[in-house]
């Protein structure tokens, strides 16, 4: 799912394949009209809790918040796990998380706003803003939002991944990590491919700030979280403080040994799943570095809220929320029912909306608009230690419960 979520340095290309697990809820039947008196319980939860269970605790997941929101099959919001590596505490609805790349979607809100208020158009260059960017009279503020720039992607550094490790406060500011993907070779020509790379976003934020003359964040606040009421949700531009209450962020390996793979050793997945492994608490690793494309906190109850009104309208013109889930285009051509991307929107099958990953956490955010149904799912740890996205595989496994398809 890293093409579309990961914001973890290691390479994108590596994960595409975790977002195609989602895309088998494309060729979903329709589910059969529900009883006229839904359960407490709908009867798709009973059969989910069970799995849910075993699957965190296959991928040693500390702790895990589902949330779905299904008119058809009904409500259900469960927990799993605890606050902390092998604590007694249970996580709660209301824990605060960092999203990583869902952060993507509030910074390309707030770009298309932009648009929609005439302050700049998709079909600028993006030299008119930022004439330090390689070949930018070619690179369109589209082609940023839709990942087609070819510009490199700053979180593949393994500079990067060193300073993470061995100085996890430190405080970045975005030119220095812009720095970083403009002085990387281009991918391809702009337009001519897809390639994920956290230099558009970061790109982006201070396009941002140039033209309304505020902080990143304080537009994030006033255009979104407020106007919503997300009062769990933040975008801390340097603070490493993740908001009482939250559970502990836990990654196995450092940046330095997952950039290029999620993947462990044998050796070391032995060593984890025997116990004799302890994963690394990253919960105070300081987020900056990943700024607009991923430095969000906020909670399943307003992601929840949130993704629907992402998907289903009411930040944009209703022109542009139309031009927006049209933009979305298979990342592979040849598979129209395979993942896709647009601007600064994911599609999995039916549902539309971004997944994240920040050290630590793992988060699902889709809304599908046709059966106005939301699956919302962050786990406490990221990745596995196989290489497994958590939330991923769990919202994987959750619509392939509600739509008939299988795991």
């Amino acid at each position: 799912m890293a093409m579309i979520s990961r914001i973890r340095p290691r390479r994108a290309a590596a994960a595409l394949a975790a977002a195609a697990l989602l895309g088998v809820a494309a060729c979903a039947e329709r589910a059969a009209a529900p009883p006229p008196a839904a359960p407490q319980v709908p009867a798709y939860a009973e059969a989910l809790q069970p799995e849910l269970e075993q699957l965190a605790k296959d991928m040693l997941v500390t702790g895990a918040v589902v949330q779905v929101r299904s008119p058809e099959l009904g409500d259900w919001t469960t927990t799993i796990g605890t606050r902390t590596f092998r604590g007694t505490e249970p996580v709660q609805v209301g824990d605060h998380v960092r999203i990583g790349s869902v952060t993507k979607t509030w910074t390309g809100t707030v770009v298309l706003q932009l648009v929609d208020e005439g302050v700049l158009r998709l079909n600028d260059p993006v030299a008119t803003y930022r004439p330090d960017v390689p070949n930018g009279r070619n690179i369109t503020i589209e082609q940023l939002l839709t990942m087609r720039s070819g510009l490199g992607n700053y979180t593949t550094s393994p500079e990067l991944s060193r300073t993470m490790d061995t100085e996890p406060a430190k405080v970045y500011a975005p030119e220095e990590v812009i720095s970083i993907g403009l002085a990387m070779p281009p991918e391809f020509p702009p337009g001519d491919g897809f390639f994920y790379s956290n230099t558009n976003t970061a790109l982006l934020g201070r396009i941002v700030e140039q033209l309304t003359g505020n902080p990143l964040g304080t537009e994030i606040q006033r255009r979104i979280l407020d106007r919503l009421g997300m009062a769990g949700s933040s975008f801390p531009a340097t603070s490493a403080v993740l908001p009482d209450p939250h559970p502990q962020g836990y990654a196995y390996g450092t940046n330095v040994e997952t950039v290029e793979s999620n993947v462990l050793s044998p050796e070391k997945q032995a060593a984890a799943r025997g116990g004799t492994l302890a994963p690394l608490d990253v919960t105070n690793s300081n987020p900056s570095w990943a700024w607009a494309a991923g430095a969000g906190i906020s909670t399943a109850d307003d992601l929840t809220r949130y993704v629907e009104t992402l998907v289903g309208g009411g930040l944009l013109s209703p022109a542009m929320q139309e031009a927006r889930l049209d933009s979305v285009r298979p990342l592979d051509p040849a598979a129209p029912d395979a993942p896709g991307y647009g601007l600064a929107l994911a599609r999995f099958g039916p549902f539309y909306g971004h997944t994240g990953e920040l050290p630590g956490f793992n988060t699902f955010a889709g809304h599908d608009p046709e059966r106005r149904t939301t699956v919302v799912v962050w786990t406490s740890l990221a990745p596995s230690p196989d290489g497994r996205d958590p939330a991923a595989e769990m919202a994987r496994t959750i619509i392939g419960e509600m739509y008939g398809t299988g795991r």
